[in-house]
């Protein structure tokens, strides 16, 4: 098998206040800003040269959107964490994509992938979980086929986190040593725990927090329990 000359670095990017830039309102655009809106940025600048579609216009309602009638320019780009560009025009994504180049902005481009700098995988998510599946660009196909059976590798895994989520300030706020706050996370996602909790068996679950949890935490095990059954 031939190797990458490079690897691609996976981040899970926070867009909180932040300002994006899509140019494209077609299927492929209408299912990137239908992803970016609930990240909550400052801000979406979305250009197309046609007005929106019916099934576009729900998405554009948006406060933190901006829909404008026209083509992009370079000074769109600017001061923007992300641009996605999904036109029909292979020519003008390409002229888009080299304008984020030249500005150092992320770009993804749907046409024409090797010309952006990032891809977008394929995104499940159970509560609080999340995991994201990709193939570099390869073959997104694949992605597709494999997204529900990452979804059913979740399930299961999902009330631990919340679990998990829920226990970890309150152990910190102990402010015990880290060695030892390290060896009872490890004791607890080594131990049947997750299992009980996909199952429902709470009470199980409780006897083995009362074991492992220190007694002024004993208190805490309702809420931590709290609707995972």
């Amino acid at each position: 098998m031939k190797s990458a000359a490079f690897s691609l670095y996976p981040i899970s990017l926070s867009l909180k206040g932040r300002h994006c830039l899509l140019v494209g309102l077609g299927a492929v655009g209408q299912r990137k800003l239908s992803g970016l809106v609930p990240c909550a940025p400052a801000s979406i600048l979305v250009l197309d040269s046609a007005p929106p579609s019916q099934q576009a216009l729900p998405l554009l309602t948006a406060a933190c959107v901006q829909f404008e009638q026209r083509a992009c320019v370079a000074e769109d780009v600017f001061g923007k964490i992300m641009v996605f560009v999904a036109t029909d025009d292979t020519r003008e994504n390409t002229r888009i994509a080299d304008m984020c180049h030249d500005a150092n902005v992320l770009c993804n481009c749907a046409t024409e992938p090797e010309r952006g700098s990032f891809y977008v995988p394929a995104v499940v998510r159970q509560g609080c979980l999340e995991a994201t599946i990709s193939t570099g660009g390869a073959s997104p196909a694949l992605v597709r086929r494999w997204r529900p059976e990452l979804a059913d590798w979740l399930a299961p895994r999902a009330r631990m986190a919340v679990f998990m989520g829920r226990l970890r300030p309150l152990i910190l706020a102990l402010h015990n040593a880290s060695e030892q706050n390290t060896k009872l996370f490890r004791e607890l996602t080594e131990s049947p725990l997750q299992q009980w909790l996909h199952e429902g068996d709470i009470q199980r679950c409780r006897l083995l927090l009362e074991e492992k949890l220190p007694q002024n935490l004993h208190a805490h095990l309702a809420e931590l329990l709290d609707d995972l059954s």
